[in-house]
Order: structure tokens, then C-alpha cells, then sequence
């Protein structure tokens, strides 16, 4: 296993892919789950699912998430996004990073993404902004504001876990 695994989850718009941008920018290893190991499918089952990308079909590879965790090449192993089945794999980590920010910063992330990115759109903006306000998604972690200069973000994260 890697000396640390970390999870850096957060509802939609709350800097999960800028924080980890700036962990790579750093030398960090870290997988942006979104685009690496996602998948739609069955939340229950796991089993992959064709159609139109949903939210609640939004889920990561768990033995891809256990094969990298498992690797001992890296100090610390930063896996960074958002899944629904979450809970099938909480156990490789050692520091679990809730992203978070205020409703009106998330409003004006949310007006900047394209037509054609998850939240692009009005009725993906206000499931969004529902989410948000019940904190529903999400796991139990240490909770780090993200209304602040991407750097201050990943530094906090960082000196938390020792890095």
C-alpha cells in the first residue's frame, strides 16, 4: 500500500479538480477520479450501465481504486473527484478531505462551465445547488474551505497529512 492514501472528494464546483491539478503541479501523485477510473453504472452492483452520463450512475473503478492504493512506489497517493459508491472503497484511505464553499461561490463557478461540462446547464446548476445545500453525496471527512487561492487549499491539505 502506498506509505498514505488520501481521498479529496466535495460536491460538484467545490475545487476537486484544481486542487488536483496543483497536486500534480507539486509532484504529487494524484488521480483525478473523474476522468481516470469513473464509470456510469449500477450503484448497488457495480455492473457498467449504457446511456446518457447521470449522476447517480457516476462511480469509480473500486478495484482500480484498491489496485492503485495497494502500490507502495509513491509516500502519499492523493485520489481526487467525486463517486456514488464511495463507501465500497473508504477503507484504503488513511485522510478523507471534504472540499467545501459557500453558496454563492458555487453559483458563480457553476455560470463558468460550458453547456457541455457536468453543471453546464440550468437543471444541472439547481441539482447542483440542492446537493450542496443538504451536503447530500458526500462523505464524513475533515472539511476544507475552498473560498481561498487554490495554492492556501492544497497547502492546508498538505500540512495536514504531513507532506
Amino acid at each position: 500500500m502506498a506509505k498514505r492514501n488520501v481521498l479529496v472528494e466535495g460536491g460538484s464546483g467545490t475545487g476537486k479538480s484544481s486542487v488536483c491539478r496543483e497536486l500534480r503541479r507539486r509532484g504529487y501523485r494524484a488521480v483525478d477520479g473523474d476522468n481516470e477510473i469513473a464509470y456510469q453504472g449500477d450503484p448497488e452492483t457495480g455492473v457498467p450501465i449504457q446511456g446518457p452520463g447521470r449522476y447517480e450512475y457516476h462511480l469509480w473503478d473500486v478495484d482500480k481504486v484498491r489496485e492503485i492504493a495497494a502500490s507502495n512506489e509513491e509516500e502519499v497517493v492523493f485520489f481526487c473527484g467525486g463517486s456514488r459508491n464511495f463507501g465500497k472503497f473508504l477503507d484504503v484511505f488513511d485522510e478523507v478531505f471534504v472540499l467545501d464553499v459557500d453558496a454563492g461561490t458555487l453559483e458563480r463557478r457553476l455560470a463558468d462551465r460550458e453547456a457541455d461540462d457536468w453543471g453546464g446547464n440550468d437543471e444541472q446548476k439547481a441539482f447542483i445547488l440542492r446537493l450542496h445545500a443538504t451536503r447530500a453525496g458526500v462523505p464524513e471527512g475533515i472539511v476544507v474551505d475552498t473560498d481561498r487561492p487554490i495554492g492556501e487549499v492544497v497547502d492546508a491539505i498538505l500540512e495536514r497529512v504531513g507532506a
